[in-house]
């Protein structure tokens, strides 16, 4: 089983290294004891993601659930075939991730599948499940076991992976609707979508940062600094997300250069 956990590790590294050069580069500053466990953690949810968003087939519900029993399956038994949700299996039997935070995630990915306009309420939900979820589930691999650290950092993760989740809607505001006929924010249109509408989230979003922000100081040393690295480069896109019009939003994904995250990276690798 040793080189079976093993080669399932090294899979949900490389899907990491494969998918996120950003997210890869903030997790290097993980200290080597959680490292793998976020990307096991990553692995999962990348791979749900692009049964939504990649697969065209007409199987993309019955894919879903597949991976949804497989992956309970595996936290009951400690093994799958697949190796990315035996891998997730590992990480989340050693840390308390269970379903109350797993069929979340789960059914903001089904939401994809069906939804293509949100309400507030249906907005909110779908941030919860998408985003928040999997910030509690890296919560959980921070504090290893310490139940009342979670307990005392949860209100910051959560708001961290709403502010991360709403600026990469923002971002993407131009390639969710034409590709895939998606508008997540519930004012509006994406027709109607205008400056003001943009100022409106942008102020949304800030408040989710400011309030993480007190947060992070308090994380484990093992986390700190990757999450301080992932926070200083959504919050730089939040900035420059600012500065583009909707019309540049319209046209164009937003996205910082490489010299940009190299040198926020730095920044926080020097404590900076």
């Amino acid at each position: 089983m040793d080189t079976y956990d093993r080669a399932s590790y090294q899979a949900s590294k490389l899907v990491t290294q494969q998918f996120s050069t950003s997210f890869s580069s903030a997790s290097k500053l993980f200290d080597s004891s959680i490292r793998q466990d976020i990307y096991n953690v990553y692995g999962l949810v990348r791979i749900a993601d692009e049964i939504v968003d990649t697969y065209q087939g007409e199987r993309v519900m019955e894919m879903l659930d597949e991976l949804e029993a497989d992956t309970y399956r595996a936290l009951a038994t400690g093994f799958s075939s697949n190796i990315i949700v035996h891998a997730f299996a590992q990480t989340a039997r050693q840390n308390s991730i269970s379903k109350d935070l797993i069929q979340p995630f789960f059914s903001s990915m089904r939401t994809d599948i069906k939804s293509k306009r949100f309400s507030q309420k249906q907005y909110e939900v779908y941030i919860y499940g998408s985003a928040q979820v999997v910030g509690l589930m890296c919560l959980k691999v921070f504090c290893q076991g310490d139940a009342a650290s979670y307990k005392q950092l949860q209100a910051g993760a959560e708001a961290l992976g709403a502010a991360f989740q709403k600026v990469n809607f923002l971002r993407d505001l131009q390639d969710d609707y034409q590709t895939r006929g998606r508008y997540y924010f519930p004012s509006g249109t994406y027709d109607s979508f205008s400056e003001e509408t943009k100022r409106e989230i942008i102020e949304d979003i800030q408040n989710d940062f400011d309030k993480a922000e007190d947060y992070i100081e308090r994380l484990p040393a093992t986390a700190q600094k990757a999450v301080k690295a992932a926070y200083s480069y959504y919050l730089a896109l939040l900035e420059k997300l600012q500065d583009t019009t909707v019309t540049e939003l319209k046209m164009h994904r937003v996205r910082l250069s490489g010299a940009q995250k190299l040198r926020l990276l730095l920044r926080v690798r020097l404590g900076r």
